[in-house]
C-alpha cells in the first residue's frame, strides 16, 4: 500500500489573527527571572495576572526582567503578543485575574490568509 504525502512549499506557521490592529495596546510587565527565563526559553507560553489592565488579544507586552532580591530591573526584555485572554472567574481562575496566552510573532489582521504576502 502506498501513501501519497504532499509536503508544504514553506513551513506552515499558524498565526493568530485581530481584528483591529490599529487599537492595539502596550503592556510593561515586571516578570521575576525564572519566569522570564522559562518564557525566553518557550517553556511557558503563558501568564497568570491580575487583570488591572485591559488586556486583549493581539495587545503587545514587554516583559521586563526584575530582581526582587536587588529590588530592580535586570535590564533585559522580551516582546512577546497575547494571543489568548481565559477570564477569571472560569476554570478555576479567580475573578480579576486572567491567563494571557503569549505568542512570540505579532497577529496578522483578519481576512489575511497568505502570510508570505504578510
Amino acid at each position: 500500500m502506498t501513501t501519497n504525502v504532499t509536503a508544504l512549499p514553506e513551513q506552515f506557521i499558524p498565526q493568530f489573527h485581530i481584528a483591529d490592529p490599529a487599537h492595539r495596546q502596550t503592556h510593561e510587565l515586571m516578570t521575576w527571572p525564572s519566569c522570564f527565563a522559562a518564557v525566553k526559553a518557550g517553556n511557558k507560553p503563558f501568564d497568570v495576572r491580575e487583570k488591572d489592565q485591559n488586556f486583549q488579544v493581539g495587545d503587545v507586552l514587554l516583559l521586563r526582567e526584575f530582581d526582587p532580591e536587588a529590588g530592580q530591573y535586570t535590564g533585559q526584555n522580551i516582546t512577546r503578543w497575547v494571543s489568548y485572554v481565559l477570564e477569571g472567574g472560569l476554570f478555576g481562575v479567580q475573578p480579576n485575574w486572567c491567563v494571557l496566552g503569549f505568542s512570540d510573532i505579532p497577529p496578522i489582521p483578519s481576512g489575511i490568509t497568505d502570510i508570505r504576502l504578510w
